[in-house]
């Protein structure tokens, strides 16, 4: 969710380019900027939904707002064996569990190729 800076600045400045399936907007600014290195290109920007961070960015739209590609690849550009795209659920509700993890009980399934723990004698 973008603040008030941003949403002014996005009003004057910025051209909106599309939105993702989930919704977030994409930005392009009007006019071009000179980069350090002597390239001129435009800003370009999203606006996340609220509690979002970099990770939402599907990779259609990544490739086009680090200027790797000249445009977002269209929905129709995918292949039906990708599936579709998960943010990283790091540090939520929904994150990944192997077993044996502490979040799962502490405890796995018994393996023939389980090991014996190492205790020094003496």
């Amino acid at each position: 969710m973008a603040n008030l800076g941003t949403r002014i600045y996005t009003k004057f400045k910025g051209r909106l380019v599309g939105k993702d399936a989930d919704g977030r907007c994409y930005y392009e600014a009007r006019t071009a900027n000179r980069t350090g290195g002597g390239v001129t290109r435009h800003e370009r920007w999203v606006i996340y939904h609220k509690g979002e961070d970099a990770s939402a960015v599907p990779a259609e739209w990544w490739g086009w707002l680090h200027h790797q590609d000249a445009a977002p690849l269209p929905e129709s550009a995918r292949q039906p064996w990708q599936v579709p795209f998960q943010p990283n659920r790091t540090g939520t509700p929904e994150a990944y569990r192997p077993p044996g993890s502490d979040y799962r009980g502490g405890r796995r399934a018994e393996s023939t190729s389980d090991y014996e723990a190492w205790f020094p004698e003496g």
